[in-house]
């Protein structure tokens, strides 16, 4: 390659040579299977976080390595499975509802959801997780389910979409280490008005939403479907809020000393600023300080969150393949 350039395949490419479909691949990507590359002359929002393969490349020693490992491609494949609750339950060898309660009580992280016709979200998750679960905690498959998971559920927790988001938020933040970018990974969770509550400059606001990352695909038409799924990625309890808030205000004090945000001629760059008020955190009871010790160092997000309430339109009884 010229200058010593690393050579890259495009994405399409990529899922070819590897035998993958292209949310295969992206699956690969999110999960750490796969490393690609960013190419912001393509596309500098979907560079780093959007999802599809804009502005996505692969480098040819990156594929080298994929194909070479040990039981090559059908290792692969076997990580790369997400099932729904059915599937997943028969898997783990316990019924659906059992499933249901130990996803919604946070001990089953998806990594995938999609809508379907009824307007429900359908939650999937890496089967090799749902594995290496059963693996690791038997005790939760038989028997009565613990007090503390009962309470929880009894009180309407429903952990799936706040898990699911730390999830995709560490998948996002692990591919940059620009302030700006990593700012923009926290507000895309944030609800509408958030962002201005938290960056007061409106040149940085602009700079922070330019960049932020789309965290699944909307379906296309809009309409209620697109606001179902506008629910599962937009965090809705106070905690999550105030963490993600707390973050988001870090790193924009971090980026404005490492870069400033671009802003029209002649206006004048943003005092460092006091820090956003954020509000009071519930605490936590018991139960969760609990869930935490049980969950691995694989299993557990960087930043887990209390959970949600669970809504009407959630839901977790198919098996069908990943559209998010």
């Amino acid at each position: 390659m010229p200058g010593g350039a690393e050579e890259t395949v495009a994405f399409a490419r990529a899922a070819r040579e590897l035998g993958l479909k292209l949310g295969e691949l992206e699956l690969a990507v999110q999960l750490g299977e796969v490393r690609a590359l960013a190419v912001d002359t393509v596309n500098t929002v979907g560079a780093m976080g959007t999802v599809g393969a804009m502005g996505r490349r692969v480098a040819r020693a990156e594929l080298l390595r994929v194909a070479a490992a040990e039981g090559f491609p059908g290792a692969l494949r076997a990580r790369l499975r997400v099932v729904g609750t059915a599937e997943g339950a028969e898997l783990m060898g316990i019924s659906p509802g059992r499933f249901t309660r130990l996803a919604r009580g946070g001990f089953l992280t998806p990594v995938r959801f999609y809508v379907n016709r009824y307007r429900a979200v359908v939650w999937l998750y890496p089967a090799a997780e749902l594995t290496a679960f059963t693996e690791r905690e038997p005790a939760l498959l038989t028997g009565r389910v613990p007090a503390g998971l009962r309470a929880t559920l009894s009180a309407g927790e429903d952990q799936r979409a706040a898990r699911w988001r730390a999830r995709r938020m560490e998948q996002l933040l692990a591919r940059t280490e620009d302030p700006w970018e990593r700012a923009a990974v926290w507000a895309a969770v944030l609800p509408p008005g958030e962002l201005d509550a938290v960056v007061a400059d409106a040149a940085e606001r602009a700079h922070v939403r330019e960049l932020m990352p789309r965290l699944a695909p909307v379906p296309a038409g809009g309409g209620p479907a697109a606001e179902v799924v506008a629910a599962v990625v937009t965090a809705d309890d106070p905690v999550e809020i105030r963490r993600c808030r707390a973050a988001l205000d870090t790193c924009v004090r971090d980026a404005r000393r490492a870069r400033p945000a671009p802003r029209p001629a002649g206006t004048a760059q943003p005092p460092g600023g006091e820090p956003a008020r954020l509000p009071a955190a519930r605490p936590r009871g018991l139960w969760h300080r609990l869930l935490r010790g049980r969950r691995s160092a694989g299993d557990r997000p960087a930043a887990p969150y209390r959970g949600r309430k669970s809504p009407s339109c959630t839901t977790d009884t198919s098996s069908r393949p990943a559209r998010s």
